[in-house]
C-alpha cells in the first residue's frame, strides 16, 4: 500500500502553478485532498460547505468526488486567492463561490442542512465553531485539517490545537476520529436517524 500514489484532479496542476505564483502557502495538501474526494463521494446529491476556498485546491478535490447532483458552497474573504479558484473551477455549475466573511456566511445558513463541512479557515474552526457544527445533518461530516505542526503557524497558534481537539472530541451527538496523517485531521460525524 502506498498512500503517496495520488491521482490529482485535472485542474489541480494549473491551480497549484497559480497558487505558487501569488505566494499562497496555505493550500490543502494532496493526502487531505484524497480524503476530501472520498468524503464528497459518500454524499450523493449532497450539500457541501467549504470554509476557506483559498486558491481552490481543496475545492478541486471536493468537486472530483461529488456526483452531478451535489452542490458546493465555497467561502473565502481573500479575493486574490479565490480568483484563482474561480478562474479554474468557476465553469463547474456544482460550485458557488462566495467572497464573504466566513462567520457572517455561517449565520445566514439554516441548521442541519449541510452533509459535509470542510473547515479550513479560522471561522467555523477556531471561531464560530458552534455555528458550523449546527449546520451538520444527521450522518453528516465535519472535517478539520492542519492539526499537526505547520511551518506557517503564527506564534502562539500551537496552544490552540489541543483545545480545539478536546472540544471536538467531547461534543455530544457526534462521533470523532483523529488521524495523525497528512496535516493532522479530525473527522466528526453527527449521530442520528436522518429524520431531522
Amino acid at each position: 500500500m502506498d498512500d503517496n500514489r495520488i491521482v490529482s484532479p485535472a485542474a489541480l496542476e494549473a491551480i497549484l502553478r497559480d497558487t505558487h505564483a501569488i505566494g499562497f502557502a496555505m493550500a490543502s495538501e494532496a493526502k487531505t485532498g484524497t480524503l476530501l474526494k472520498a468524503l464528497a463521494a459518500s454524499k450523493p446529491a449532497g450539500r457541501i460547505l467549504e470554509l476557506g476556498t483559498g486558491t481552490g485546491v481543496g475545492t478541486a478535490w471536493l468537486l472530483a468526488g461529488m456526483d452531478p447532483d451535489a452542490r458546493l458552497d465555497s467561502v473565502d474573504n481573500d479575493p486574490a486567492a479565490q480568483d484563482i479558484a474561480r478562474r479554474h473551477l468557476g465553469h463547474d455549475p456544482r460550485v458557488t463561490f462566495h467572497l464573504a466573511d466566513g462567520a457572517e456566511f455561517l449565520r445566514r445558513l439554516f441548521p442541519r442542512t449541510i452533509d459535509l463541512v470542510y473547515a479550513d479557515t479560522w471561522a467555523g474552526k477556531f471561531s464560530d465553531l458552534d455555528a458550523a457544527l449546527a449546520l451538520v445533518r444527521a450522518g453528516g461530516i465535519y472535517l478539520v485539517d492542519d492539526l499537526l505542526p505547520q511551518p506557517n503557524w503564527p506564534e502562539g497558534h500551537a496552544a490552540k490545537i489541543p483545545v480545539l481537539i478536546n472540544d471536538l472530541e467531547s461534543r455530544a451527538g457526534f462521533t470523532a476520529v483523529t488521524l495523525a496523517w497528512a496535516s493532522g485531521l479530525l473527522i466528526l460525524v453527527r449521530a442520528g436517524t436522518g429524520s431531522d
